[in-house]
């Protein structure tokens, strides 16, 4: 048995196309649809381009600087060899890399730039998932014993080209008999690689791992062995089986530990957003609120002549109710229909609008990233249309539930 009748469906369509003296109550009910929709659609929106921030923040900087790493007590590892093939053979681990890191100042001529320096073995840079296809061509065939391999930002700044020379100020110096001399070396550029993120462009260089061992003065040893996992959220499992290897003196750090600061700020924006731009459905449901008490009055005389024709309270009930939640209902599918269609094409939208007004809306340099992403998460999108759908219905069971209790013979008389 369907919940309404044929009649309660046409009636109320029927009130949905007002008459001309009814056109102030088209006007509110209007305003409540569009908010509806544009409320929907902002959802969508945003919480779609906010997953695409977190998820490529996740994946460069955690590819960038991996799930978990090891570090050794006294500042270095040893035997470094036998751990990473011990930490391979881990279920759940993807590759394990030991590697050299430190600070430098890098100059080409009159200019220069602080630089992150890590020194890893040719393999493990042309194996590597994230940087694999960011590299120039010929840079793997190039990085060899005493050449770099710079971001793509560093190397725009300080003019640096294939087969330059490099020079790296390190901050340790050699001790001699006229003092502490820092050590200066140059090196030859193999390469250029981008992964379109500008703090990571910009600051980070690559130098074989013999050759940073070297410059650092670290012999024989890593400063630490940085792991990739499978399932990132469960970096903490992977952790507790590292542990049981036993491995003397080292510390182990995930990528929650590292950062989560950063990622917990992500959250809580994000759950910020969420609120307030739902505000914007709570107003659109007050409208229709406001549209629908007018209607009933305006329908007053119309409802009394329904009552003494023999439609029941439940009747008028689930007429208004109708009436009201279809503006909801229809005001929802335009949403996420809207919401949807500019969440796949967002970064083709922001390039629309940058190109009429000649200006960048997102700065690389600002924003992290080189492009706007979006990644839609169709459970997100389902919570959104229920909560809308709620709100809606909820807003009209008092104004229909107040035209089901107005009294026949008070209408008339009013009338």
């Amino acid at each position: 048995m369907a919940v309404f009748s044929p009649v309660e469906r046409m009636v109320a369509f029927r009130y949905l196309r007002p008459r001309r003296k009814e056109g102030f109550i088209s006007v509110i009910a209007a305003f409540a649809f569009m908010g509806i929709t544009i409320g929907v659609a902002t959802l969508i929106i945003v919480m779609s381009v906010m997953n695409g921030f977190r998820a490529e923040l996740l994946s460069r900087v955690l590819g960038f600087n991996s799930h978990l790493v090891i570090y050794g007590l006294d500042g270095r590892i040893r035997d470094y060899d036998d751990m990473v093939a011990r930490i391979r053979q881990i279920g759940g681990v993807v590759t394990a890399v030991a590697v050299v890191d430190g600070q430098a100042m890098a100059t080409v001529g009159s200019r220069n730039t602080g630089a992150f320096v890590r020194g890893m073995k040719m393999e493990d840079l042309q194996d590597h998932w994230l940087l694999k296809d960011k590299l120039t061509p010929g840079a793997i065939d190039r990085f060899d014993y005493g050449t770099l391999v710079l971001g793509q930002r560093m190397a725009v700044h300080l003019r640096a080209n294939v087969k330059d020379i490099v020079r790296l100020v390190s901050p340790t110096c050699d001790a001699t008999p006229v003092g502490c001399v820092p050590i200066i070396k140059s090196f030859g550029v193999a390469g250029q690689f981008s992964i379109g993120m500008s703090e990571y462009d910009r600051a980070y260089l690559f130098m074989p791992l013999a050759t940073a061992q070297e410059f650092f003065r670290i012999k024989n040893g890593v400063s630490n062995i940085k792991v990739m996992v499978e399932n990132p959220d469960k970096v903490e499992d992977i952790a507790r089986k590292i542990t049981l290897l036993q491995i003397p003196y080292v510390r182990i750090r995930t990528w929650k530990d590292i950062h989560s600061t950063f990622f917990g700020a992500l959250q809580v924006e994000r759950n910020v957003m969420f609120l307030i731009l739902t505000l914007i459905i709570i107003v659109a449901a007050f409208n229709i609120i406001s549209s629908m008490i007018m209607l009933v009055k305006e329908k007053g005389e119309a409802i009394a002549i329904l009552r003494t024709m023999g439609a029941t309270r439940g009747n008028v009930m689930r007429l208004f109710f109708m009436t009201g939640s279809a503006i909801g209902v229809v005001g929802t599918i335009f949403g996420v229909l809207l919401g949807l269609g500019i969440s796949y094409n967002v970064d083709q939208i922001k390039r629309w609008i940058e190109s009429i007004f000649g200006q960048e809306l997102f700065p690389a340099t600002v924003y992290f990233l080189s492009r706007l992403p979006s990644k839609v998460d169709f459970h997100e999108v389902w919570q959104i249309v229920i909560m809308a759908l709620l709100l809606t219905f909820l807003s009209t069971i008092y104004p229909a539930w107040r035209a089901s209790h107005l009294d026949p013979v008070t209408a008339l008389r009013n009338e």
